[in-house]
């Protein structure tokens, strides 16, 4: 053993004849770190970003954070730089709307490197504190182990909301008001199928949602800003295998129609202008005036045709009165993507009115599949739409939300590694001007990635802890009583 102890000694000498990084080779170039931070715009609240060399030769990382008054904030470790978190959003706090300067040196068998540095952005705008996100497994036919989980976004404590290891089925469609948890929609698939809903901070109830006029369980739910109403769809889906590797798998809906629910009231409301069988509506979502329904629209493919690529989406409104829960009588076209072979999933309306983030496809609706899907910004003032280009990546973008406070926006993106759905953030000031992209911020970005073999799935932000009783809802999703959802026809 003393043997093995000395050799292990030399070992260590040897690696230390290399130098400091006091002493070490002085780079021209940015520093090629893991996630990439670079030059990126973040929350005066976020956790620390913590980061590795983007390669794996890397015997050891060292970083040195500094601003313009002379504070400085460093860490060195094997495998990731980890900042104290006390220490990360003093400094911060210190920079509110000011930059960071980072110097990066790494330590390879030929010693330390140290690169030019690169800065970092502290928005003087706040994040909301909570993100919620539904953890699966990349399968197609059946779910495993799945759960909603909630993420305290200034640090890296991470919690189950509910897992579905107490009863069989798959949860999913997690929503609140305007990041407001009192108002929460949970749906449950499978066996012991339900929506569970809460309004206004009160106790958990399951609902039926299918009824004999609609074509199914209500989904992709959005609450009314005034709380009494919730937006959904009913959607007949099906999904296929591509015979080329590159597009695997294709999700597409064989019909879809849209339905308001009144909280109140219990009941559904339709209008046959939403609920056309010659046209697949889906994704709805109220303005945030509450006086609008956004909405995809496509042309209903004829019974029997399987060309998936002819489906095309647009973005379209239909108006609302809140005060009777009436739509209004004809539909715009916003967006008219079909007229260019293209197709719109996923609209989201900023809370102050000024713009709509929405994800663009060749065709479909499931854009989570579709490589090419990037995101594009609708200024509701002027009505044009750019690609969000700087956020953006070559893979997939797909779902998003907006912060409360309409400057900070969460994205799904594939463009860690293609497969794995992972949690990115951009700044959008009032002029819709976007910022670089950035991963959700880990301990050990490089390990933790690497070896969570789950995609994160429909993030949601939340302005206070949702506090939600997992053993109630478990008793309610295993009990096979249901609160049936009436109806209202117009």
């Amino acid at each position: 053993m003393k043997r093995i102890s000395y050799i292990l000694l030399g070992l260590i000498g040897l690696m230390g004849c290399k130098g400091t990084v006091g002493d070490a080779i002085q780079e021209t170039v940015l520093p090629q770190i893991y996630p990439d931070y670079l030059g990126v715009t973040i929350p005066v609240n976020i956790a620390p970003l913590c980061f590795s060399m983007a390669d794996e030769d890397a015997l050891r990382i060292d970083a040195v954070v500094t601003d313009s008054h002379g504070h400085r904030l460093h860490s060195q470790g094997r495998e990731s730089v980890n900042f104290n978190l006390h220490d990360w959003h003093t400094l911060l706090g210190q920079n509110r709307g000011d930059s960071l300067s980072v110097t990066v040196s790494a330590k390879y068998a030929d010693g330390w490197h140290t690169y030019r540095p690169f800065s970092l952005y502290v928005s003087s705008d706040s994040i909301d504190p909570w993100l919620c996100y539904r953890l699966i497994e990349p399968g197609y036919e059946v779910w495993s182990k799945m759960g909603i989980y909630e993420r305290n976004l200034s640090s890296f404590d991470e919690h189950p909301l509910i897992e579905n290891t107490q009863f069989e089925g798959c949860v999913n469609c997690h929503s609140f008001n305007r990041g407001n948890p009192a108002d929460m929609s949970l749906h449950i698939r499978g066996p012991h199928g339900a929506t569970l809903l809460r309004h206004a901070g009160g106790s958990l109830i399951a609902f039926d949602t299918k009824t004999d006029q609609t074509l199914g369980f209500c989904v992709y739910p959005y609450w009314h800003p005034s709380g009494r109403y919730i937006a959904y769809s009913t959607n007949a889906t099906s999904q296929l295998f591509h015979s080329a590797d590159a597009s695997r798998i294709e999700v597409f809906d064989t019909a879809s129609d849209l339905q308001v629910y009144d909280v109140e009231r219990n009941e559904l409301l339709l209008s046959p202008l939403v609920k056309q069988d010659s046209v697949y509506e889906t994704f709805p979502v109220f303005s945030p005036d509450g006086c609008s329904l956004y909405f995809c629209a496509a042309r209903a493919l004829p019974e029997g045709s399987h060309q998936l690529d002819a489906i095309h989406y647009d973005l379209c409104r239909i108006g609302f009165d809140p005060a009777t829960g009436t739509f209004g009588s004809c539909i715009d076209t916003l967006v008219n993507a079909s007229s260019q072979q293209q197709s719109v999933s996923f609209p989201r309306p900023s809370y102050d009115g000024r713009f709509l983030c929405y994800t663009l496809s060749d065709y479909g609706q499931f854009s989570i599949w579709h490589h090419e899907a990037d995101l594009y910004l609708l200024d509701l003032t002027t009505g044009q739409s750019r690609p969000m280009t700087e956020a953006n990546s070559p893979d997939t973008e797909s779902f998003h939300n907006w912060s409360s406070n309409s400057r900070w926006l969460v994205l799904s993106s594939r463009r860690d590694d293609g497969l794995f759905t992972r949690p990115y953030f951009c700044h959008v000031d009032s002029q819709g001007v976007v910022t670089k992209a950035f991963m959700l911020p880990q301990r050990n970005p490089c390990r933790f990635y690497r070896e969570r073999f789950l995609s994160f799935n429909v993030p949601e932000f939340a302005t206070a802890p949702v506090r939600f009783d997992s053993h109630r809802a478990s008793r309610l999703i295993n009990d096979e009583s249901r609160t049936p959802f009436g109806v209202r026809k117009f």
